[in-house]
């Protein structure tokens, strides 16, 4: 038994190895498409098994599952999730502009609905997968890699004969690295790839001339034209798209907003974010114009109308939904593929290089294939019609010979010993045949009715049209521009046959602006109940329905429209909410939750104080917490525009039991758990910052804790009930901050 060997070495060597191993895994062989023919690992041998178990696009549909599981038992043992979900997005066509599978079933929405499990789902190849991708492989046009275990084989890359990275873009999150290209269209893609084969001087803004930019299934206006040059020059950038938005007109002179295409970055769940974000500037009164949202979508196409007041003014909703929603997003460009085993950010041209280069390296080795075949093919030909005209002597060495090997010999180096001949002149003929293994295997595995007069006229005219092939795959091999013709033709084929019309613009248009209307700045009351519901309202209404208002609200606020209010915490923390958000209108009228107006979670914490930021940061707000810590901050350190921050700091464990403004309170009761009160001057508690803890209020035994707090007035006079005991606030003891206070006996 051989001794263990120990290599001792830098952990930070091992695992930075490691890393650097694992990382380029992902990257080459999961997360990026490979140059050449566009396409991710999982999605190229999803295409190949699907070739290989015969589901092209004449045959029936077959299962998904089937497919899935026989793709991950031979070529990509990675879970069937990763392979499913590639299958169904080949075959979305809101989401690839050339769909490579046929999908028959659910297989999702553009609304985001997802595809039906794969035990219900079939698919298929689309045509163009089997011509544009999978064609010829039996021709030795690519090379086959061993799979996961060595027990199949599996193309390397597909012979792909179109652009398809471009074509159908790509999209994939690597380590450290992601990849985003926006699809094209393919007659563009293929004029601009034809005319650099033609002239390599080409610049990228003459190709942009060709081809325009990005074509994204779902149209959509792209709206930065000046940028795409720098773009499609450094393979990074971001294009921005809108959605295509028409104004219907109605009876009665009203009109609506209607939006036909989206962004392509919309798809799935975003559409839905976007009806809310629409709902959101109607509730906060944004805009009053919009009446009512529909959504007509079908599988025709996108329909979201927005029913409008009459004499809307539709130009500047327009531009609101640009500026305010993701009816105007941003796509984030980064040509990142796998080029020469490694990744690489490439232009339009460096695209186009490896493309071309590729299919110079396809046809080379399909012509060479279809050269040797028909080489083969000449040498057999020739034989067996060399053959004919000597026919009787070859029946005469085949009838004198003992056995299959000697008249082999004969008919190859015209061995004659042993064979028995009719005449030495026969015997003469035969020592000068000389025919090659091939021509003698041929001729002696011919069958007699080759011999009819008609057959071995075909058999010419087979032989001149395989010299013809000879001559015509030489000139394609040998000569530059006849190949290149070779691969243009192609190319032209497919732009016949899968070629459609450009869906989306791309214009340069002014960024969208809107001015929001100036709100009439006014004081309102606002209202929050105990159950964190809160509304808005005018003062008149207020003071019309006081006594309802003070006796249901929890909080009641006077503040001006223009302000924000906010909101402290028992857990430390201040967020703010914009008062013209929140619904205003009549007393009665429904009052929604506050936390749909601010970060606020009522179902994590409990708000202990609310102010306006004008009230806020002329006053200087007062904490005391459950376990008896106290401090002053001015009010200025909470002027920020963040929607969540930090109001205090708190020891491990506690909580802030009161926040308030200190405004006239000039004395503080603190009553603890056990019965002590204690009274004493506002005056004693220091001013710290809010980052800071503060001092202690109270002398607190280890199992007590501070249950409320009353913040007094000079001459205010308040009486509370302690354990059925009334207790005058005002008539207790002075104490001192920081003493143990004063029990009440009950």
């Amino acid at each position: 038994m051989s001794e263990e060997m120990i290599i001792k070495t830098e952990y930070s060597d091992i695992m930075q190895k490691s890393y650097i191993d694992y990382a380029m895994s992902v990257i080459v062989a999961r997360a990026l498409p490979d140059v050449r023919d566009g396409l991710k690992p999982v999605q190229r041998r999803t295409l190949y098994d699907m070739h290989e178990l015969g589901i092209r696009s004449d045959r029936p549909y077959r299962k998904c599952a089937r497919i899935v599981g026989d793709t991950m038992g031979k070529y990509h043992p990675h879970g069937d999730s990763s392979i499913y979900e590639a299958l169904v997005v080949m075959s979305q066509d809101f989401k690839k502009g050339l769909p490579l599978i046929d999908g028959h079933g659910n297989f999702g929405s553009i609304e985001g609905d997802g595809a039906a499990a794969m035990r219900y789902t079939e698919a298929r190849l689309q045509k163009v997968s089997e011509e544009a991708l999978l064609a010829d492989l039996d021709k030795d046009i690519v090379d086959f890699v061993p799979n996961f275990d060595e027990t199949e084989k599996e193309p390397g890359v597909l012979p792909a004969r179109i652009p398809h990275l471009l074509i159908n873009g790509a999209e994939g999150i690597a380590v450290g690295m992601s990849t985003s290209i926006p699809p094209h269209n393919l007659r563009e893609t293929i004029d601009a790839m034809e005319a650099y084969m033609k002239n390599p001087e080409l610049t990228v803004e003459q190709l942009l001339t060709i081809m325009p930019g990005p074509d994204f299934p779902t149209g959509g206006i792209v709206v930065n034209k000046d940028e795409l040059p720098e773009i499609y020059r450094t393979g990074a950038g971001k294009i921005k798209i809108r959605g295509r938005v028409e104004v219907e007109k109605l009876k009665g002179g009203k009109e609506q907003l209607v939006i036909t295409e989206i962004p392509y970055t919309m798809i799935g769940a975003n559409i839905g974010k976007f009806l809310n974000d629409i709902g959101s500037l109607v509730e906060s009164k944004t805009t009053t114009d919009i009446v009512d949202i529909t959504n007509q979508s079908s599988k025709e196409g996108i329909r979201i109308v927005l029913e409008l007041k009459k004499g809307a003014d539709t130009e500047q909703l327009t531009n609101m939904l640009y500026k305010k929603t993701r009816l105007e997003d941003t796509f984030g460009v980064n040509m990142l593929a796998v080029a020469d085993g490694r990744p690489e950010t490439l232009g339009l041209k460096q695209i186009f290089d490896q493309v071309i280069d590729f299919q110079f390296e396809l046809n080379t080795r399909k012509y060479k294939t279809l050269l040797n075949k028909e080489l083969d093919k000449k040498e057999i030909q020739e034989g067996l019609i060399k053959a004919c005209d000597v026919i009787d002597l070859i029946i005469e060495i085949l009838r004198g010979s003992r056995d299959l090997k000697m008249a082999k010999g004969c008919l190859m180096s015209g061995a004659t010993e042993g064979i028995r001949f009719k005449s030495e002149q026969s015997k003469a003929q035969a020592e000068k045949l000389r025919f090659t293994e091939r021509q003698a295997t041929a001729i002696l595995e011919m069958r007699l009715y080759k011999l009819i007069g008609l057959e071995i006229e075909a058999l010419m005219k087979e032989h001149d049209q395989t010299m013809k092939n000879i001559a015509r795959y030489s000139e394609i091999l040998n000569n530059y521009d006849e190949m290149q013709k070779v691969i243009i033709a192609d190319l032209e084929r497919y732009k016949k046959s899968y070629g459609e019309e450009r869906k989306t613009d791309i214009v340069n248009a002014q960024a969208a602006v809107y001015v929001e209307k100036k709100i009439e700045e006014m004081p309102v009351v606002f209202l929050m109940d105990r159950f964190g519901y809160c509304r808005t309202v005018d003062t008149a209404t207020y003071e019309r329905n006081k006594e309802a208002a003070d006796s249901e609200s929890r909080y009641v606020l006077t503040c001006r429209n223009t302000d924000r209010l906010c909101l402290f915490t028992d857990t430390g923390k201040m967020y703010t909410a914009k008062v013209q958000e929140l619904p205003y209108g009549k007393f009665r009228d429904k009052a929604f939750p506050i936390d749909n107006y601010s970060n606020f979670d009522s179902a994590q914490e409990r708000i202990v104080c609310v102010s306006s930021m004008e009230d806020l940061i002329l006053g200087t707000m007062l904490f005391v917490t459950k376990y008896g810590m106290t401090k002053t901050v001015s009010g200025y350190e909470y002027d920020v525009r963040t929607r969540t921050s930090m109001a205090t700091k708190l020891n491990e464990g506690d909580e802030v039991l009161y926040a308030g403004l200190v405004g006239d309170h000039t004395q503080l009761v603190l009553q603890s758990v056990e019965g002590f009160f204690l009274r004493f001057p506002v005056e004693e508690i220091p001013e710290k910052k809010k980052a800071a803890i503060g001092v202690r209020a109270m002398k607190l035994s280890a199992k007590d804790h501070l249950e409320e707090v009353y913040a007094l007035a000079d001459g205010e006079e308040r009486n509370i009930l302690y354990k059925e005991k009334e207790v005058a606030l005002q008539k207790l003891k002075n104490g001192s901050r920081d003493q143990k206070g004063t029990k009440i006996r009950v």
